[in-house]
């Protein structure tokens, strides 16, 4: 048997290996940083990602030079964070949907139990007993005592003006968090947008690139 027909074919493993290796070094070789992709935050400080207009000097602003790979790999990582940062974003505004009303239905049965107690009414009411089984109950407002629920198994007794003041400051609060969320959640959004077209520049930079320095040498050979 030759020494042709026992070699073993290419290990893609390997291959991808000495790739990854080869980038490792070059990052560590490149000044390339956070702040490089980045320019500026927002008020409550997500970083902006830089939209590169001219994507050759921008690589040769690092030394060495980056390659598109690194440059791509920057942006990827940056994509993945803004992905994850996004979803947790998405979380917390969903939260806030679902307290505001509850926060709202609060203050206002008690702003309701305290205008029945100025005018010396008491509340006629249903309770749940189970899923589908009701009572009427009356409730004397006349103590002017409301006990809340603060969360973690925990509930507390307030009058009724300690109450609202609680509550109205919870939905102060919860509104203008809801309202940062939903800001923050279209800004960053915005920056996975930024970071995709960031990446496809890129590709699309490389392969002209490649193409040009082809056919460049090409044309040198045919000359020759």
């Amino acid at each position: 048997m030759s020494s042709t027909d026992a070699s073993s074919p290419p290990n893609d493993e390997n291959n991808d290996s000495v790739d990854k290796n080869t980038l490792a070094l070059e990052a560590a070789e490149t000044n390339i940083s956070m702040t490089s992709i980045t320019e500026g935050q927002n008020e409550r400080g997500i970083p902006k990602v830089k939209f590169i207009e001219d994507i050759n000097s921008f690589a040769k602003s690092f030394s060495p030079p980056a390659s598109a790979e690194l440059l791509i790999g920057a942006f990827s990582d940056l994509f993945s964070k803004f992905k994850a940062y996004e979803t947790n974003l998405s979380q917390k505004r969903l939260n806030y949907q679902q307290k505001i009303p509850e926060i709202e239905k609060s203050l206002s049965l008690v702003n309701h139990l305290k205008k029945k107690k100025d005018e010396g009414e008491s509340v006629v009411t249903r309770y749940n007993l189970a899923d589908t089984l009701y009572s009427k109950a009356e409730v004397d407002c006349s103590s002017g005592i409301v006990n809340l629920w603060l969360g973690a198994n925990v509930m507390l007794e307030y009058t009724y003006d300690e109450a609202i003041e609680l509550l109205s400051s919870k939905e102060k609060n919860a509104k203008r968090e809801y309202e940062e969320v939903t800001k923050d959640l279209a800004f960053t959004r915005n920056q996975i947008i930024t970071a995709e077209v960031n990446i496809s520049r890129i590709y699309n930079w490389d392969v002209r690139t490649k193409r040009a320095k082809k056919f460049g040498d090409a044309a040198k050979t045919s000359t020759k």
